[in-house]
């Protein structure tokens, strides 16, 4: 099949090819609706698509982002996507998505990628591993902003829930629930600001009501390896936690699959309150109280900021961080403790 170009559009239009890109470009407020006219029904008899590509070498821009995730597939990845894709339509952008699949080589060729593929920009949640190559492009002026996880020597502008408010205020509800011995099940901290952020409020909240912290309640959850301590064991000892705090959904999932195959019961023998929403709650036994995250917000202002920076005709390096707000969702999963 023998592909059209601009050059065919102008013969089958009896104009120039000057005119046709003029035509292409909305540039037409000096030229005759005749001219128009043919134009346009050139276009649509040859069937003709603009390359976007070789557009952008003479504008320097793609008018596409691209957007790498960890999971594309992940409850709350999902609505940061759509809010981002509704905002860069709005302003007439593109959008490619690339998966990781949480692996940082995946993650780093896809970074070279969508840079070899001339996108203005990138939006992503990084594995943390591919700072230098981050800070590479930044340090050039290629805007590229993060989402969801921060890393200490990661330098972009960056979209954030408030992490550590959301924690104190999940543990704060708990303790006025008569909760004092509260399980924090979460992922490695020490490599991510963001997941410490939270362990940090988690342990505001217990300082501020006189609550020592008490190592044993900490249990450290690993993607592949699951949990450092068994959720079972922690229930079995003399003095056991009476609720626990998860800090994903996916770490929320596996405690759920665990109690429910010792047939622990939820509140009765122990009360949970997850991060992040679960899909499909309401249809639970127990429907799990939970920190929700403004999900479509976070795209939302990634988009913003990203598209925010392609337009300013300096490029500062002074990097901006949008903090987004939580929401404590308060259902049956969390009893009164007496004790």
């Amino acid at each position: 099949m023998t592909k059209i170009r601009m050059i065919d559009v102008a013969n089958q239009a009896k104009v120039s090819k000057s005119t046709v890109s003029q035509y292409l470009n909305g540039r037409y407020s000096h030229m005759s609706e005749k001219t128009k006219e043919k134009i346009r029904m050139a276009v649509e008899e040859l069937n003709y698509v603009p390359n976007p590509i070789a557009r952008s070498l003479k504008s320097d821009k793609t008018k596409t982002i691209g957007v790498i995730v960890r999971d594309i597939t992940g409850f709350n990845t999902s609505r940061v996507l759509r809010g981002i894709d509704d905002f860069c339509k709005q302003a007439g952008y593109n959008v490619l998505i690339y998966n990781t699949d949480f692996d940082e080589e995946i993650e780093k060729r896809s970074l070279l990628a969508l840079r070899q593929m001339c996108v203005d920009g990138i939006i992503i949640t990084s594995t943390g591993k591919n700072s230098d190559l981050i800070n590479q492009y930044t340090s050039s002026g290629y805007p590229v902003v993060q989402f969801q996880l921060e890393y200490q020597h990661c330098q972009t502008d960056i979209v954030l829930s408030d992490f550590k408010q959301a924690a104190r205020q999940a543990t704060e509800h708990l303790i006025k629930l008569g909760h004092k011995r509260i399980g924090f099940m979460t992922q490695d901290f020490e490599s991510s600001v963001s997941r410490k952020e939270r362990y940090l409020g988690y342990l505001e909240a217990l300082k501020a009501h006189q609550i020592p912290f008490e190592k044993e309640l900490l249990n450290i959850w690993d993607r592949k390896a699951g949990f450092e301590i068994s959720p079972i064991e922690q229930l079995h000892v003399k003095n056991p936690p009476t609720a626990f705090f998860t800090q994903h959904l996916a770490i929320t999932v596996d405690l759920l699959k665990v109690l429910g195959e010792y047939q622990i019961e939820i509140p009765q023998q122990v009360s949970i309150l997850g991060f992040d929403e679960i899909p499909m709650v309401d249809m639970f036994k127990v429907p799990i109280s939970v920190i929700q995250q403004n999900s479509y917000q976070l795209g939302v202002e990634s988009a913003t900021l990203l598209l925010n920076r392609l337009d300013k005709s300096s490029d500062s390096m002074e990097y901006k961080k949008v903090v987004v707000p939580c929401q404590l969702v308060k259902r049956s999963s969390i009893r009164m403790n007496e004790l």
